[in-house]
C-alpha cells in the first residue's frame, strides 16, 4: 500500500520513468493481449493504465513521461566500460539495448498515444531518463514532485527543500508501491535523514549493482555500505578516511577493501549520480490536459491497436481530474 501524503497546497509534478514502466508492464501482462492485426500490445495497455492511475490516484497536476535519448550514455561508458555492457544486444554494432522482439514495436505505439492524448514527453541528448528526471526534479521550485519508477537508482533524488521530492517505487507492483521521501529512505536503508538522497547514492557506489554492471567494492555489501555512509556522513568522507591512518572508525578490513577498489571508486560516482543539469527537450507544456490533444487520432489508435479498455479509462481520468 502506498504510504505518505500529497501536498495539500498544490498538485504534484509527476515524472514518469517511461522505459522502466513499460518494461514492467510488458513482463507483468500476457502477450496474448494483442491488436486486431495480432501485434502484442501488453506493454502499451499496461503503460496507459499506469498513466490513468497516476492521474486518478496521485492527483497529478503536471505530468512528464521521461525518455531515454541514450540508454547507455558515452560519458558513463567512458568512466566504467562494464556499465550495462551485458545488456547490449548480441552483434549490435551501434550498442543497441537488447529488448524483447515483441516489446520493440510497442514503443512507437506508446509514443503515439502520449502525443495524441497530449501528455508531455522529455528527453536530453546523450542522457538517460534518470538524468531527465534528476534535472527536472532539481530545478522544480513551485510544486511537490513525485517520481514514478521501478528503478531504485532514482531514490537519490528525494529531498525536502525547496519543494519536496518523493519516489513512488513500483518494484513490486502497484499494490505494494512505496512512497519514499528522505525519512522513509533513511529508515529503509539505515541512512542519515539529512541528505538521504545523496547518502543513498554513496551507498549505491559502495554496494554496486550487477544489473547495471557496477561491481561495487568487494566485501562491502548493502548493510556495511550504509553503515559506513552513516558513520562518516558521506561517500567522500569515507574515501578521505581510507588514507587517514589516525581514523579508527574504519576497520582494517574495510580500509583494505576500499584501497583495493580505488580505481573503481574514482569513476563510480560519475556512473551512479544522476545528472541535474541536462539540457531538456520537452515536446509540449507539462500540465495534465483535461481533454485529448487530438481526439480523432486517439479514436484511430484505439481502433487500430485494440485499446478499447485502456484509452477510454485514461480519457475518463483526464475528464475527472
Amino acid at each position: 500500500m502506498v504510504s505518505g501524503k500529497l501536498s495539500e497546497v498544490s498538485k504534484p509534478l509527476v515524472l514518469m520513468d517511461a522505459a522502466s514502466l513499460y518494461f514492467r508492464a510488458f513482463y507483468a501482462l500476457p502477450e496474448s493481449m494483442t491488436a486486431p492485426d495480432g501485434t502484442p500490445v501488453n506493454a502499451v495497455r499496461g503503460f496507459v493504465d499506469t498513466i490513468a492511475r497516476v492521474i486518478t490516484e496521485r492527483k497529478a497536476g503536471r505530468l512528464v513521461a521521461c525518455l531515454d535519448a541514450d540508454w547507455r550514455p558515452e560519458f558513463r561508458v567512458a568512466a566504467l566500460p562494464s556499465y550495462k555492457a551485458h545488456r547490449v544486444a548480441e552483434g549490435a554494432m551501434d550498442g543497441a539495448e537488447e529488448v524483447p522482439d515483441t516489446l520493440t514495436p510497442q514503443v512507437p505505439i506508446i509514443l503515439d498515444v502520449l502525443d495524441a492524448v497530449g501528455i508531455a514527453t522529455a528527453e536530453a541528448t546523450g542522457y538517460e531518463a534518470d538524468d531527465v528526471i534528476g534535472t527536472l526534479a532539481a530545478r522544480e521550485t513551485t510544486d511537490p514532485v513525485e517520481v514514478i519508477t521501478g528503478d531504485r537508482d532514482l531514490f537519490q533524488v528525494v529531498r525536502e527543500e525547496p519543494t519536496p521530492v518523493r519516489v513512488l517505487y513500483l518494484g513490486r507492483g502497484w499494490a505494494k508501491a512505496e512512497l519514499l521521501g528522505p525519512q522513509e529512505l533513511a529508515a529503509k536503508y539505515a541512512l542519515p535523514v539529512h541528505d538521504a538522497g545523496r547518502a543513498y547514492a554513496g551507498m549505491a557506489v559502495l554496494r554496486g549493482d550487477p544489473s547495471d554492471g557496477l561491481p561495487g567494492v568487494a566485501g562491502i555489501g548493502e548493510k556495511t555500505a550504509a553503515k559506513l555512509i552513516t558513520e562518516f556522513g558521506s561517500l567522500q568522507a569515507v574515501l578521505d578516511a581510507v588514507h587517514d591512518g589516525r581514523d579508527r572508525k574504519l576497520t582494517t578490513r574495510a580500509r583494505t577493501a576500499l584501497l583495493n577498489a580505488q580505481a573503481y571508486l574514482a569513476v563510480a560516482p560519475t556512473v551512479v549520480n544522476v545528472a541535474t543539469d541536462a539540457k531538456i527537450i520537452m515536446d509540449r507544456p507539462d500540465p495534465v490536459p483535461t481533454t485529448p490533444a487530438d481526439p480523432d487520432r486517439v479514436a484511430e489508435l484505439t481502433r487500430r491497436w485494440g485499446l478499447g479498455s485502456s484509452l477510454p479509462r485514461l480519457l475518463t481520468a483526464l475528464e475527472r481530474r
